[in-house]
């Protein structure tokens, strides 16, 4: 079965060379593939972690803001909250004690002004007037939240209407020199300064960035809603905290809209903290671009390559068909068929080494017709050649095995090899031969035929001549012996038994 192979490699090397052609190139296409799959994969982390970076830096600048406004305005509150001890705060003027309580507070157009209340929660002083309008906030959160808690320290107040404006409160604690309550000093900071924050900074239409607590409720979200602002994300079954740690990121559909955005957080440095985010349509919009022109060159350039593979393939194709029709036409008997004397001295030459390395058998059958050139003369040329085609196809018939050679030995001489084949299945094969033509004969032909027969095992030093010497001393005794018959050749004596 190997030798076969071989042998039809052999016979086709252009039909391989077409095979490879096309393997090479697909596996050349889908490696060149496979490097472009993995650059722009990486160009696409390369644009992430870029718009990671500035997500960052953009929610740490303002978490830095906030947090530095909160912790200026928490120092006004703690002083209005230490100067409230003193002993003579309740025996000066009005006057007197707003300058003690408010001469430091810090003022700024979005900072609402700081108020005191007492243990009831009435309003006892307004940094903003002399004569406060009396109000009583003993229902707020951020009142009841110190009055039960003496340890809360800074409260900050979910967004609310404040004193005429969304704001969100900032309340300390008052505390007499035995820590019992006093009351509740708070002040205000309202969303104008997040709108104006928000507004110097360079955003995308589509971009957000949210404030919340550390219990998650958003006190303030760019682009503004007021249906989403005071909203706890806590109570959002879609989403969860693990999503998005502190200082991290997360990529995907967020709690509050449906858009797909890359968000990352701030750290936890304040009692706020900031969440930035930018739809994942724009972070990678740069990169599908790229990946789109890559992705069309490399296409054309896979199916030039793919098509120019086809193309030569069909090319080598032909030729090797060509190829295939001019060996044929240079190996095979024109009148025949049957192999010509070239084609069987060369597989005579493999088989025989092939026998002497696997220590077999090789019968060679030497085939004549009988009395041919007198039927030639008489009946004529065009006459003889359909005797010898009639032969022909009788041995043809007879020899049907992959490996056996029939063969135009010269004139009305026939040849048929028989690989890893005895004496005794060869001497077989020449009368079925032998009676074909007979029968064949009988049909008007007029034309019988005689066979020598010689098989043996080759060794070293050995020639196929031997053989062929001893197939055509047999086919001579045949002649000899009355011609129609077969005759093995003894070897190595190659003494003739009929």
């Amino acid at each position: 079965m190997l030798s076969a192979w071989r042998d039809a490699t052999a016979r086709r090397p252009w039909r391989i060379s077409a095979k490879l052609l096309i393997i090479s190139s697909v596996v050349t296409v889908i490696g060149f593939s496979a490097i472009c799959v993995n650059v722009m994969l990486d160009m696409r982390r390369g644009e992430e972690a870029l718009a990671r970076q500035t997500l960052k830096n953009l929610a740490t600048s303002i978490d830095a803001d906030i947090s530095r406004n909160i912790d200026i305005y928490d120092l006004s509150l703690k002083a209005v909250a230490s100067n409230m001890l003193l002993p003579e705060i309740n025996t000066v003027s009005k006057p007197i004690r707003q300058l003690i309580l408010f001469d430091h507070a810090t003022t700024a157009k979005h900072f609402g002004a700081i108020q005191v209340f007492d243990a009831d929660g009435n309003l006892t002083i307004d940094a903003s007037t002399l004569d406060p309008v009396p109000d009583n906030r003993g229902t707020e959160d951020y009142f009841s939240v110190h009055r039960d808690n003496p340890n809360v320290g800074l409260f900050i107040s979910r967004p609310m209407l404040f004193r005429s404006a969304y704001s969100i409160v900032l309340s300390r604690r008052l505390s007499d020199t035995d820590g019992g309550f006093m009351g509740v000093v708070a002040g205000s900071i309202r969303f104008t300064y997040f709108h104006e924050l928000f507004e110097r900074l360079s955003l995308d239409p589509e971009d957000t960035i949210t404030v919340l607590k550390r219990d998650r409720t958003i006190m303030m979200r760019r682009p503004f809603d007021l249906d989403i602002i005071g909203r706890n994300l806590n109570d959002s079954q879609r989403w969860k905290a693990d999503n998005l740690r502190v200082g991290g990121s997360f990529a995907g559909q967020g709690p509050v809209d449906p858009t797909a955005r890359l968000y990352v957080r701030s750290s936890d440095t304040g009692p706020l903290f900031v969440v930035a985010g930018k739809p994942l349509s724009a972070v990678f919009a740069l990169w599908q671009k790229e990946a789109l022109r890559i992705g069309g060159v490399v296409l054309v350039l896979a199916l030039f390559v793919l098509g120019s593979a086809i193309v030569l393939a069909r090319e080598i194709g032909r030729r090797a068909d060509a190829e295939s029709k001019l060996e044929e036409m240079a190996t095979t008997d024109a009148l025949t068929g049957l192999r010509n004397r070239r084609k069987f001295d060369h597989v005579i030459d493999i088989e025989w080494r092939r026998a002497m390395r696997q220590e077999t058998q090789v019968a060679l059958l030497m085939i004549d017709a009988d009395h041919f050139k007198g039927y030639n003369d008489t009946f004529g040329h065009q006459a003889g050649d359909q005797v010898l085609v009639g032969i022909a196809i009788c041995i043809s018939d007879s020899v049907r095995r992959p490996g056996d050679c029939a063969a135009r030995y010269g004139g009305e001489e026939f040849a048929v090899l028989l690989p890893n084949t005895s004496a005794t299945d060869a001497f077989k094969v020449a009368e079925t031969i032998r009676a074909k033509v007979l029968g064949w004969s009988d049909g008007g032909a007029g034309s019988t035929v005689s066979c020598g027969i010689a098989s043996l095992a080759p060794t070293s030093g050995m020639d196929s001549a031997i053989l062929v010497a001893a197939a055509d001393k047999a086919l001579y005794a045949a002649k000899a012996g009355g011609r129609n018959q077969s005759v093995v050749a003894s070897l190595p004596k190659l003494s003739l038994v009929a």
